[in-house]
């Protein structure tokens, strides 16, 4: 047994290719036994994970074949259900139930702004952006699933608001401002208390926000994902048939590490990349006109190239961008004939076109 649980904690070193998270972690190790004179490693995927499937497998060889100990590894893709919905990780040691369909499924367009790290922007980023669908004529919902930093509501000027609750369904009623129907964690918990969970609990609170949310009408729902590459985006990616992913980063090259690990991330649980979005891509002198390019020319714009993903445009930096949000005013509303209000409209466009098409 104690050799066992040595090759199971062996296989917590098998990162899925392009997240960090292990396949141990994420219950697709089911079993692993003595048989014969060494061992049988039962690994099944989920049909989602199929693309990674080879290279999971030399991670695997890689990592035992240190131990000199003789093994049978049985890597399976579970089939696809049919009828079901994007397929998680079942439980260690447990047969995977049917996966659930898409609590939103009656939502037609389904979008997931996310970045690969944290400071590039991608909070304003998805607020401008459903503010740019509801002017294109989109009924548009916000939903913040950023647990640990949520900030739509202060970007939409809601802190202090509470959402109602409709008795009769037992569904909360999304605020709205701006003609933007939003959700977030941030309005059930006090903004000065650091939310302190784990992972479970964390996509437990997202699955409420789905199913437990009066969403009714809303054509173009946007998510704000926190940064990174970690349970929520997995949860999400599994639980919901995304329309696609924007990436969102900034011309400095450690930003633009992290979003190509995001870009990754999104690529190996099947959700369409939308394209990479550069916010802080340059200064625009409001006396001469110039742009001025403090923190790098063209990052963004190589980036995508690089992995074959739409470039969609760049947001230059203007402090009223900053300051809209913090007064709850974001820029598209505030300064609509602003350069950068009419470089988040020009993204909007490209997304519904691609999406739409």
């Amino acid at each position: 047994m104690a050799m066992e649980q040595d090759l199971v904690d062996r296989l917590r070193n098998v990162n899925f290719p392009g997240i960090d998270r292990d396949i141990v972690a994420l219950g697709y190790v089911k079993g692993v036994r003595i048989e014969g004179d060494g061992f049988r490693i039962h690994v099944e995927l989920s049909p989602t994970a199929a693309a990674a499937r080879d290279e999971i497998e030399g991670r695997i060889h890689a990592e035992l074949g240190q131990l000199g100990v003789q093994y049978d590894l049985d890597l399976r893709v579970q089939e696809p259900k049919p009828g079901a919905g994007v397929g998680g990780p079942a439980g260690q040691g447990r047969a995977e139930p049917a996966p659930e369909p898409d609590p939103l499924g009656y939502i037609p367009i389904k979008i997931a702004v996310s970045s690969g790290k944290g400071g590039v922007g991608k909070s304003t980023v998805a607020v401008n952006l459903a503010l740019a669908f509801a002017k294109l004529g989109k009924r548009t919902g916000l939903l913040d699933v950023d647990i640990y930093g949520p900030s739509v509501p202060i970007m939409l000027g809601l802190e202090d608001e509470e959402p109602m609750l409709d008795e009769a369904r037992q569904k909360l009623i999304p605020m709205e401002r701006y003609d933007v129907k939003n959700m977030s964690i941030g309005y059930m918990v006090d903004r000065h208390t650091p939310v302190i969970w784990r992972g479970p609990m964390m996509t437990k609170a997202i699955d409420q926000l789905m199913r437990d949310v009066a969403w009714d009408g809303v054509e173009v729902l946007v998510f704000d994902l926190p940064p990174g590459t970690g349970d929520v985006q997995l949860s999400l990616a599994q639980k919901v048939r995304l329309s696609g992913a924007v990436v969102v980063t900034t011309p400095q090259d450690v930003a633009l590490v992290d979003a190509g690990r995001g870009v990754a991330m999104f690529e190996k649980t099947d959700v369409r990349v939308l394209g990479i979005v550069e916010n802080m891509s340059y200064f625009l002198c409001p006396d001469c006109g110039g742009r001025h390019f403090i923190f790098g020319e063209g990052g963004g714009q190589r980036e995508a190239t690089r992995l074959g993903v739409p470039f969609l445009g760049q947001i230059p930096i203007d402090a009223r961008i900053g300051q809209g949000g913090d007064a709850g005013k974001p820029i598209v509303f505030e300064h609509p004939e602003s350069p950068a209000a009419d470089a988040f409209a020009e993204i909007a466009k490209s997304v519904l076109a691609t999406v739409e098409g």
